[in-house]
């Protein structure tokens, strides 16, 4: 774990490789970050991270919705950032019977047809049920309604992530 002081004296470069991968696979949401230094509490390192995200342009943020991994009911290694492998065993995605993965990549499937991204929610704290009934629910909502939603949830996934990566 790196101190919220350590980070603020590290240079652009070191701060983007420690904190690049908060971000699922974009590193350049540390770097915008990175010149707001410095932080005097990891919440506002975190407003400052999602500010980035927020103010980026729709592709970039697109892009950055499309960089998160299925909730894939089993685990492929390979697949998967250590973060999100750590974060989908933790709702017992790694320990799902057949029928329910087939139910999960089922909904995966039906998701992504509608609004042509990957569902994403913060998974810390939730289990298979609990993950079920959110995708069904979003199924539901217009593509606007959940990228916007789609952009909360991985403003949640961040702030789990910072809160396990830096202290105060």
């Amino acid at each position: 774990m790196t101190s919220l002081a350590q980070l603020n004296a590290l240079d652009e470069t070191e701060f983007v490789g420690r904190l690049g991968g908060i971000y699922e696979h974009s590193p350049w949401i540390a770097g915008a970050a990175a010149k707001k230094r410095p932080f005097t509490t990891v919440a506002a390192l975190h407003a400052a991270m999602h500010d980035a995200v927020l103010s980026a342009g729709a592709e970039q943020q697109m892009a950055l919705i499309r960089a998160h991994p299925e909730l894939a009911g089993k685990l492929a290694a390979a697949q998967l950032t250590e973060a999100s492998r750590g974060e989908q065993a933790s709702a017992g995605l790694d320990r799902c019977t057949t029928e329910e993965r087939a139910q999960l990549q089922e909904l995966n499937r039906h998701y992504r047809e509608k609004f042509d991204f990957p569902f994403i929610v913060a998974v810390r704290g939730l289990n298979w049920s609990d993950i079920i009934a959110r995708v069904t629910q979003r199924l539901a909502n217009d593509r606007e309604r959940e990228i916007t939603t789609a952009l909360a949830e991985i403003g949640r996934i961040a702030q789990f992530r910072l809160a396990d990566a830096v202290r105060q």
